[in-house]
């Protein structure tokens, strides 16, 4: 009898001990709310995936409307704390619409491009990438321009486009699957690919006239659907991606663009050792300011998840130790934004005991002091709900990240923190 009422009271015990550890949970992120504005956005009712891109004057943001069995690609811009009207580039019934892999968008001087994902056969995963481009000079979009020529029947996505260094051109890479033709792509996110042909990443520039040129292999064999990043330091582009040895080992690498004009061999960011049969679908984020470089990336190596940042001061050639961003349980799902020399921004995703999660952003210092971190929005940990997106924007961080209702209708929320609450 005696052990019985030992293991009641222990229970009790634990059960209030979670209890409690969950409310002190709440009301930190209540406390951490205060700092965040709600802002409204021009994006429909049932829109997901929002994509953002800063140059600095103004923000724009991409993003896909389901109507009536049709995808919608619509954008918008935000300058002087007006948003523009929401314009339609292109639509289509037969697009892979996903929520780890969704349209990107960059500005250069006036000159705008984008992309989303086209079915190419009935496979679940073949399918190419569309750009849509539209030249400052232009009023109109050039569209559904295929960014690959390989012409295979197999998986093309997961792309980053930025503006090219020192050009009126965009840097584009992503994730080329021309080389898994005679794969068998038995399960995607949970099981490898066959051996018979590797993942590859790719890159190009796109020119002023909407053309594809110098298209050229990164590394010829890498994670099967986790998002790449790519950001332009003094020397040109960096792009870090997750990458994939013969023995599973699933680290972030970096490849650069050399004053020889060519890219270096591919080189791991840091040795996690993270050993996993399949793709994680949780890709690393990358950012720059000048010589600076920011790396954040998720990996649960030793069966603990955490999101890791980690900094460069000589354009991504060598770097220092990771800083461990996440204090509760994480999903990754991050973003990052440099600053300057010794300071970045990193958003990330976080679950609590009940499976809610939390969009969180903090600011962190190359020599590991971080600030107080700002829960962003409380919201279903499901796949649904994405990739938060964050910039900057006249000393503010604007993030952009899709909800799940009651009736799980998904919508778009934007938010902005000014730096100084950081």
């Amino acid at each position: 009898m005696k052990k019985q009422v030992y293991i009641i009271a222990f229970i009790c015990f634990v059960f209030l001990s979670c209890k409690d550890a969950q409310k002190k949970f709440s009301e930190t992120v209540a406390r951490q709310n205060s700092s965040v504005s709600l802002f409204e956005n021009p994006a429909a009712l049932d829109s997901q995936t929002p994509r953002l891109f800063s140059n600095n004057n103004t923000l724009y943001m991409s993003w896909v409307t389901f109507k009536d069995d049709i995808d919608y690609l619509n954008y918008a811009s935000y300058s002087n704390d007006t948003w523009s009207v929401s314009q339609g580039i292109t639509s289509g019934g037969d697009w892979f619409t996903n929520w780890a892999d969704f349209p990107a968008i960059a500005e250069n001087n006036g000159s705008l491009l984008t992309s989303y994902l086209q079915k190419s056969d009935q496979g679940t995963y073949t399918y190419d990438v569309k750009l849509n481009y539209k030249n400052r000079d232009s009023t109109t979009w050039k569209k559904n321009l295929i960014l690959h020529t390989d012409g295979t029947k197999t998986e093309h996505g997961f792309v980053s486009m930025i503006p090219a260094y020192d050009t009126d051109e965009f840097f584009v890479t992503w994730l080329d699957g021309r080389n898994t033709l005679e794969s068998e792509l038995t399960n995607h996110e949970n099981g490898s690919h066959s051996s018979r042909g590797a993942m590859t990443l790719r890159g190009a520039r796109i020119n002023l006239q909407g053309n594809v040129v110098n298209s050229t292999e990164l590394d010829h064999s890498i994670c099967d659907c986790c998002q790449t990043s790519a950001a332009m330091t003094l020397k040109g582009p960096v792009v870090v991606y997750r990458d994939r040895t013969e023995e599973e080992i699933r680290d972030i690498s970096i490849v650069r663009w050399q004053d020889n004009d060519t890219w270096t061999a591919p080189k791991t960011v840091y040795q996690d050792g993270w050993k996993i049969a399949g793709c994680p679908v949780n890709g690393p984020a990358v950012d720059a300011f000048g010589k600076n470089v920011a790396v954040a990336w998720f990996t649960a190596a030793n069966q603990t998840p955490k999101v890791q940042l980690i900094f460069s001061n000589d354009n991504g050639a060598s770097f220092g130790e990771p800083i461990q961003v996440n204090t509760q349980e994480t999903l990754g799902r991050l973003d990052v934004i440099v600053l300057n020399g010794t300071e970045a921004i990193v958003c990330w995703m976080e679950r609590d005991q009940a499976d809610m999660a939390y969009v969180q952003l903090a600011k962190i210092s190359s020599s590991g002091k971080k600030g107080p971190t700002v829960t962003l929005t409380k919201t279903k940990g499901g796949r649904a709900t994405g990739f938060p997106q964050i910039e900057f924007l006249n000393g503010s961080v604007y993030a952009a990240m899709t909800l799940l209702g009651d009736d799980n209708i998904p919508e778009i929320k934007t938010v902005v923190v000014k730096l100084s609450e950081l």
